[in-house]
Formats: structure tokens, C-alpha cells, sequence
């Protein structure tokens, strides 16, 4: 790709270059390849772009940083804790990598979130990628690069499951609810089985209507406890069951949300608009989300000294301290 920069970018007219790129990458260099997490093929969106001075590429670094931090915590409701490689981790050849990074509760381990790089100058200088600036003299471009990966999903699945299954934020869910009539048995005549199928696509109608992913599961085939495991395993955020004795119970819907929304019981007059206020803020079930995997990742940092730490074979949270770098940067780096 450098090759072609160099004969792209002649002028500091042609600055800033910024090109995004969606595609496979296929890797083997690595053993044990872990589904979603570390693959050896793997979709990745990266970012290539050349400036004409460090501040403005350092700028940038911190500005895709900002997106792959609210892909995280915006859509996926995975806390991230965004800061600088140190120079051991950074990309190699790169000038600094800034980084943001998840915490797996079920494993204990973070795990790198998304990367943005500074390149500095460096690939300019081996790839011969040089600009005539406004004072007529050449210099080399600075440049960066970003990435992100299906990693993210990996780190969703595991943040959020559970065991029961897959466990979405609703703002990702293909399916935001899946209403399941119940208490059909042989006994329903034809008329009642109408009347419920009639009320069971009102509500998923209503529900469509407010703008919420909704679907009715109909199968006949199968029981409703089947059909519950179903979509509970597919991570379907908001589950109501629709309760099928509708003379009997007053047509009551049985509103069964995961364990940090409470279960209710409402009228056939109310469940609509209860079930639809409850899916349309999707802001407080997000935020429930996010707060549930922040509160996993507080409870594991424990502020211990690296001695103590592999003494006692706990896990820690080794202190860092701000560092000021050239660029004026704020970044982390361990006290020494």
C-alpha cells in the first residue's frame, strides 16, 4: 500500500490522505487460533492516513481512539479503558500505539480492545513518501494507522453471556423481543387459537411501530419452554411471554426481561404500552448492561504492589503515571 502512497502524495496539497478499508486478513504466524478472539482469517476495518506535521496526526490518533471507545460502550455496553502501549507493546516500527482495552470477568484477563497507531515517520522514510511543503522544501509525511476487528463481537459474547446463553445490549440485537403465545393446549378451539394469534401480532405490530425489533414466534411445532431456551440462547434482550388464556386471565402478559429488570404481570389493555416503554428505552436496559460489566471489572482490581502480586498469586492493578511526550500528549507510563 506504501509503495502506492508514494506516488499518490507528491504535494502538501495532497494532504491529508485518509483512506478506510474493509476486508479479510489471513494470518499464520500464530498457533491455538480461538474463535472470534484470535483467528488466523479474521474482518478487520482499518484506517491508512498521512499527514503533513505530528499535530495533526496526533490528533487523529485520539480521535479514531474516541470511536473504537464508543463502539464499545455506545453499541456494545462493554466498559473499555482507554490509554498508550508501552514501548514494548506498541506496533512495531510505529512511533507510539494508543489502545483501548476490555476486562473478561470470566477469565480474569483484559484483552485489547481496538488499536491506534502513530507511525511517525517512519514508513515515510522507508517507503521513500516525501511532499514538497508550503516553503518549498521536502519532507517526509507523518502517518497513522487504526484498526478494528471481529474481536468485538468475541468480547461482547464474553462480557455479557451467561449460562444460559448469548446475552445481547439492545442496541446490537437483531431481535430486540420475541413475543411467544403460551397455554395453547388441545383443549383451545379453533376461535381462541385466532384470538391469540390476532392479539400476538397487535403487539408485535405496536411494538414494530415504535421502532423495536420485534418478532412473534408462531411455530406450532414446538412447545413454549423450547421456544424460551430458543431465543434466550440467542441472546434476545427482552423477552415477553404472551400468556394465551385470554378469557380466563383477563388477558394478562407475563413480561419475563433478564435478571436485572423485574418481572411483571399487566392487563391486556396495558401490556402493549408497558412492554413498548420498557424496549423504546433502550438507554436504561444499555446502561444496565454496562454497568453490570463495569461492575465485574471494578471488583477485580485490587491495588496491590507487583511483588505482593506474584507472591500471593492474586491479580493487581500495577500504579501508572501520566508522562508528558513531544507531542505534548498525555499518555501512561509505569512508575519507575
Amino acid at each position: 500500500m506504501y509503495p502506492a502512497y508514494a506516488k499518490w502524495i507528491q504535494s502538501h496539497r495532497d494532504l491529508p490522505l485518509r483512506l478506510n478499508q474493509w476486508c479479510n486478513v489471513v494470518r499464520w504466524e500464530f498457533k491455538h487460533p480461538q474463535p472470534f478472539l484470535r483467528t488466523r482469517e479474521f474482518l478487520w476495518q482499518e484506517g491508512h492516513t498521512a499527514f503533513l506535521t505530528q499535530p495533526e496526526a496526533d490528533a487523529e490518533v485520539l480521535e479514531i481512539l474516541g470511536y473504537y471507545r464508543r463502539v464499545y460502550e455506545d453499541l456494545l455496553a462493554v466498559p473499555v479503558i482507554p490509554g498508550r502501549k508501552s514501548e514494548k507493546e506498541k506496533f512495531a516500527g510505529g512511533l507510539y500505539t494508543t489502545t483501548v482495552e476490555a476486562f473478561v470477568p470470566v477469565t480474569g484477563r483484559g484483552i485489547q480492545g481496538a488499536t491506534s497507531h502513530c507511525l511517525g515517520q517512519n514508513f515515510a522514510k522507508m517507503f521513500n513518501i516525501v511532499v514538497e511543503g508550503a516553503n518549498k522544501e521536502a519532507q517526509h509525511v507523518w502517518q497513522n494507522s487504526w484498526g478494528l476487528t471481529t474481536r468485538t463481537i468475541g468480547v461482547m459474547v464474553m462480557v455479557h453471556g451467561d449460562n444460559k446463553g448469548l446475552v445481547l445490549p439492545p442496541r446490537v440485537a437483531a431481535q430486540q423481543v420475541v413475543v411467544v403465545p403460551c397455554g395453547i393446549t388441545v383443549k383451545t378451539t379453533q376461535e381462541q387459537r385466532d384470538a391469540i394469534a390476532a392479539y400476538t401480532n397487535q403487539v408485535v405490530a405496536t411494538l414494530k411501530k415504535a421502532g423495536i425489533r420485534a418478532k412473534a414466534d408462531t411455530r406450532d411445532n414446538y412447545s413454549p419452554g423450547y421456544k424460551f431456551n430458543h431465543w434466550e440462547m440467542r441472546g434476545v434482550p427482552l423477552p415477553p411471554e404472551l400468556i394465551a388464556h385470554l378469557d380466563e386471565m383477563a388477558g394478562c402478559v407475563n413480561a419475563a426481561f433478564h435478571e436485572w429488570v423485574q418481572a411483571v404481570t399487566m392487563k391486556e389493555g396495558e401490556a402493549v404500552d408497558r412492554v413498548e416503554k420498557v424496549a423504546r428505552d433502550a438507554v436504561v436496559l444499555e446502561e444496565a448492561f454496562f454497568a453490570a460489566a463495569g461492575k465485574a471489572m471494578e471488583g477485580e482490581k485490587v491495588e496491590k504492589t507487583m511483588a505482593a502480586k506474584v507472591l500471593e498469586e492474586a491479580r493487581g492493578a500495577q500504579p501508572w503515571m501520566k508522562v508528558e511526550d513531544q507531542g505534548g500528549m498525555t499518555a501512561n507510563g509505569p512508575q519507575g
